[in-house]
């Protein structure tokens, strides 16, 4: 059982990753492909990767430590906590406006840089090459550390001004 969850939990960011790109190419009437990409890389790429990470972080300490190559610590149930808060955020921000999104980008690009660079002082110091400290992982935290605030800066460019600062309802925002 434990494999199994590892298996799933080392494949979770992946699968998100690629379903958000594969549902952002559908064609959208009226929605730029910067912003659908955005959108959908917010809710499952980040959002339900995070939520997934942080669950087996709380809940699932050994599993969560060992696949990254750690020994179990309480610092399981605080990148958990930290996890679940990113991805619920990152989740509500498929609903809300440009500012909202941008908030929530900003943030998670600043994350992302300082889990890269602890991910690879720890490959580097503690020769740790686990497959969840460094590899497809890790590649999938710097291409979102990059893609996002890119996305983020093209789906400006495409916007109207007037509609970035006009607040918008969960019934009047259409992400997709």
């Amino acid at each position: 059982m434990a494999r199994f969850i590892q298996l799933i939990l080392s494949n979770i960011p992946t699968i998100t990753f690629i379903l958000a790109i594969v549902i952002a190419l559908r064609p959208h009437a009226g929605r730029p492909l910067s912003l659908r990409l955005l959108n959908w890389m917010l809710l499952l790429a980040v959002g339900v990767s995070y939520v997934w990470s942080g669950v087996f972080h709380v809940f699932f300490p050994n599993v969560a430590a060992s696949s990254i190559g750690w020994a179990n610590s309480p610092f399981q149930y605080e990148i958990g906590v930290a996890d679940i808060a990113i991805g619920v955020v990152a989740i509500a921000s498929f609903w809300r406006g440009f500012e909202f999104k941008a908030a929530v980008v900003i943030y998670i690009a600043l994350f992302s840089l300082g889990v890269a660079i602890g991910h690879v002082y720890q490959m580097v110091t503690a020769h740790d090459y686990a497959a969840n400290n460094f590899g497809v992982l890790l590649v999938i935290t710097i291409a979102q550390m990059v893609l996002l605030p890119v996305l983020l800066w093209l789906a400006a460019k495409g916007e109207d001004a007037s509609s970035r600062h006009a607040p918008q309802s969960p019934q009047r925002f259409t992400p997709t």
